[in-house]
């Protein structure tokens, strides 16, 4: 009888390879392509081309957080961006996180100077403060 169990077990395992147990891992790298790797390699691509495309009056936000025109293209590494009335830096080109508007469309931007200060709106709420006060 042990003789039989033995010879039993030896005949089950040389089935052979089985080209199946390699389709989860085939679906797995497939996965991993499709939703990691490609989206990358086209973001990377899309960075590329923004970078190699920027010019002279371009709107721009950098990887820091700073936004800036551009006012000269130094060399194939770095750009002067303006970041404040007279204020110039030198920044690597790689560091350019976005252009905001190309230096056709700045007309649409609003700028920071336009903006409506504060205090007509404090003043606002102490005409309205008395008014409560003598009704």
């Amino acid at each position: 009888m042990i003789n039989d169990a033995h010879a039993q077990a030896a005949t089950a395992s040389t089935g052979g390879f089985d080209p199946m147990s390699l389709l989860p891992l085939l679906l797995i790298g497939v996965v991993f392509y499709f939703f990691l790797i490609r989206p990358q390699q086209k973001k990377a691509q899309q960075q590329k081309l923004l970078l190699s495309a920027l010019r002279r009056g371009d709107r721009v936000i950098t990887s820091g957080g700073i936004f800036g025109f551009i006012t000269k293209i130094l060399n194939e590494q770095e750009v002067q961006v303006e970041i404040a009335e007279g204020v110039r830096v030198r920044v690597a080109r790689s560091m350019i996180a976005d252009v905001i508007s190309n230096s056709g469309s700045t007309a649409n931007v609003p700028d920071d100077s336009e903006e409506s200060s504060p205090a007509p709106k404090s003043t606002a709420k102490k005409g309205a403060g008395r008014s409560k006060k003598s009704a």
